[in-house]
């Protein structure tokens, strides 16, 4: 799938997109898309300077950007809804990522109900699992987001 694809699917941009590329998805179960660690990435320059080292936090959202590919695929009219993150669960970080990586993201669709969804996540270097979570993400209604704001 391409990144114009990826676009219509996540309402993140640069430099906050963390997906470039779904390599696999299965409507309802789950979902195996790509991020290119690069060395240009902004938050390098920070985290940090002399050993580059991709934060944990970032890690964990691309893993939900992959997953609300999935949900995108998953509901009825994804249009009228808006995904957030409300829960990390049994986060853990077992190596580095680092310039240079390719993070295989995987995600697996555990519950969905109408308001949230339940989702086992893993990032993967190569065959090595780097980061792992269960995630909880709010499903909302767009109507009645704007309907509050």
């Amino acid at each position: 799938m391409k990144p114009e694809q990826i676009e219509k699917w996540l309402p993140h941009r640069f430099p906050f997109l963390l997906v470039d590329r779904v390599l696999e998805i299965k409507p309802g179960e789950s979902i195996l898309a790509l991020k290119n660690v690069t060395y240009n990435e902004p938050f390098f320059t920070g985290h940090f300077p002399e050993r580059k080292i991709m934060p944990g936090v970032l890690i964990v959202e691309a893993l939900a950007q992959a997953g609300g590919i999935l949900l995108w695929h998953s509901v009825e009219n994804p249009e009228s809804v808006f995904v957030v993150l409300s829960k990390i669960e049994e986060a853990k970080f077992r190596k580095s990522v680092i310039p240079g990586d390719q993070l295989k993201l995987y995600a697996r669709l555990v519950k969905l109900k109408a308001t949230f969804c339940v989702m086992e996540t893993q990032a993967m270097v190569g065959d090595e699992v780097v980061a792992e979570a269960r995630l909880v993400a709010g499903v909302l209604k767009k109507d009645e987001l704007d309907e509050k704001s």
